[in-house]
């Protein structure tokens, strides 16, 4: 790992602050042209609010951090769930191409090595072309597809994804 990129287990206020900022630059960023500013809006409150993330650590969730040179640029969240669910996966765009992604997932088979599990595995929307690119040059692959009802209106129109370790 660069000794530029600093991962960390998220912990307290401000760790949840920070990834509730990041989710709000990423998302809107990145999910607009895919699923539309309406359903950005519904999904960061259901799910990447700071009181979303502080149910889902208390839920058992692990949240962490990834920073460059310092700075807050990315987040990831996993929970043991048949294997390692890999729940959020982000990096800001102007740090993408730096190997934080990269510096996650070692982060993530670490976990997985010390917990004995043998698969990481995750959901990614079928028209997030670039996000399902990357984790196939991460080693993921696409096991199934999904459509999740989550609520107001809106699904999720997604891929299963899973890296065997």
């Amino acid at each position: 790992m660069s000794k530029n990129i600093n991962i960390k287990i998220a912990q307290g206020n401000d760790d949840i602050i920070t990834i509730e900022s990041l989710a709000d630059e990423i998302w809107t960023q990145h999910y607009e042209p895919i699923i539309g500013i309406k359903q950005v809006d519904y999904m960061l409150g259901k799910y990447q609010s700071y009181k979303a993330i502080l149910h889902q650590m208390a839920e058992g969730y692990a949240y962490y951090i990834s920073k460059y040179d310092e700075v807050p640029c990315g987040y990831c969240s996993i929970k043991i769930d048949n294997g390692i669910f890999l729940s959020k996966f982000y990096v800001k765009q102007s740090h993408r191409g730096l190997g934080l992604g990269r510096a996650m997932i070692e982060t993530i088979m670490e976990y997985a090595a010390t917990h004995k599990e043998k698969r990481i595995w995750l959901t990614c929307n079928k028209h997030n072309s670039n996000t399902l690119a990357a984790y196939k040059k991460l080693g993921f692959n696409i096991i199934d597809d999904v459509v999740t009802d989550i609520g107001n209106g809106f699904v999720m129109d997604d891929y299963v994804l899973e890296k065997r370790l």
